[in-house]
């Protein structure tokens, strides 16, 4: 292809333009970089460094120096925050919201960042009532969602469940999970208040967020037990096997001891078997293990730990076999085996813990809700072996 005249006029002409152009930029960075203090290059210094404490002190100079510098207040408030330094973050975040001079989106930022600052040091009422002015402005959702969680440490059901669904109107859906369990603690609290009715019509609500509430399905067959309807609460907790067999250890004892009022202990035991067979579990096996004692003796017990220790060799099982033999026997060559399980059995019950998968909270006793984190069924139905 050949080249046009008119090209060999061209090409010079955009080199000039070219090369004039990068000596505007370069005047323009040259004069920026003057512009900016000597302690933002000595705050970089020290990030560099690894030396974030004084890099935070040469930041706040710069800040001191230059107040338009407003992402570097938004960025050490942020800092302070994330470090615990909730005073210094507030003080911050305060200082940008009482100025006059902020458009109405940094105003709002402002806003919201002051409000994770108040909810962050646990101030609730202060950090519920700036999300409520934000409702309706750039950081609607994520004030909503904030403000749902507010009211989830508060214990304000109702407004949990409103907020949910302006949520989910707004298209950010909640978890059906959580907002199921929000159901599930007006039944709880309604049950508190013998009001039947009440509780029916929650855990209804339940079941209609999360046809899988396992929670829904124990309350409710918790519900029949409380009324004498044994068939109806067995009918109930039976349905957990289908939506998530992982859980029937906490309903398991429920279960028996409903088939025992029917007097069908043998058929509660069948059952308690057969879920064994297909979910394999120390705390299950445990139910069933004082089920057969109760029902039919320490040798058959005996029998049965035997067998499952051979299928699931586990320190919580053998304390159950040891426990049997040495109630069976009252020989005194059998002393030491009397020892050794009162040794296993002490271990068991100092190690044997419900243990939270998001943040390591331990517990003897099973929670819906994790009371460190607060964040809803993070603790697996089954006790584990920990120091």
């Amino acid at each position: 292809m050949e080249i046009e005249t008119w090209h060999l006029l061209v090409l010079p002409l955009f080199f000039v333009i070219g090369w004039l152009a990068a000596r505007v930029d370069i005047r323009h960075l040259m004069k920026e970089s003057r512009a900016i203090p000597a302690s933002y290059f000595k705050g970089l210094n020290f990030l560099l460094n690894e030396q974030p404490d004084k890099a935070i002190e040469a930041f706040l100079e710069v800040a001191k120096l230059d107040p338009d510098t407003l992402e570097l207040h938004f960025a050490l408030g942020a800092l302070f925050r994330r470090r615990g330094e909730l005073d210094r973050a507030i003080r911050i975040h305060q200082n940008l919201v009482d100025r006059s001079d902020l458009n109405q989106e940094h105003r709002q930022k402002a806003l919201f960042e002051l409000g994770q600052d108040f909810f962050k040091a646990g101030l609730l009422d202060r950090a519920e009532d700036i999300f409520k002015r934000l409702e309706t402005g750039i950081h609607a959702l994520e004030a909503l969602r904030l403000l749902r969680d507010i009211y989830v440490l508060e214990k304000d059901w109702d407004l949990a469940i409103a907020t949910v669904k302006r949520l989910d109107k707004l298209g950010s859906p909640s978890g059906h999970s959580d907002q199921a369990h929000y159901h599930c603690e007006r039944a709880v609290n309604a049950l508190l208040a013998a009001d039947e009715s009440a509780v029916r019509d929650h855990l209804q609500q339940a079941l209609q967020v999360n046809r899988k509430s396992v929670r829904a399905l124990q309350l409710l067959g918790d519900l029949e037990a409380r009324a004498g309807h044994d068939e109806q609460a067995i009918k109930a907790w039976r349905e957990i096997e289908q939506v998530n067999p992982a859980y029937l250890p906490i309903v398991a004892e429920r279960i028996f001891q409903a088939y025992r009022r029917l007097d069908r202990s043998r058929e509660g035991i069948q059952l308690l078997q057969g879920y064994l067979a297909r979910q394999p579990s120390a705390d299950l096996f445990h139910i069933l293990f004082n089920a057969m004692v109760e029902s039919e003796g320490w040798s058959a017990a005996r029998l049965a730990s035997g067998e499952e220790l051979k299928r699931n060799p586990n320190l919580r099982v053998l304390d159950d076999y040891l426990q049997a033999r040495t109630a069976a026997s009252e020989a005194e060559s059998d002393l030491e085996i009397r020892m050794a399980q009162d040794l296993i059995h002490n271990q068991v019950g100092r190690m044997a813990h419900y243990r939270c998968e998001r943040c390591g909270f331990k517990s003897g006793q099973f929670f819906w809700q994790c009371p460190a984190c607060a964040v809803w069924e993070s603790i697996p139905p089954e006790r584990v072996m920990h120091d």
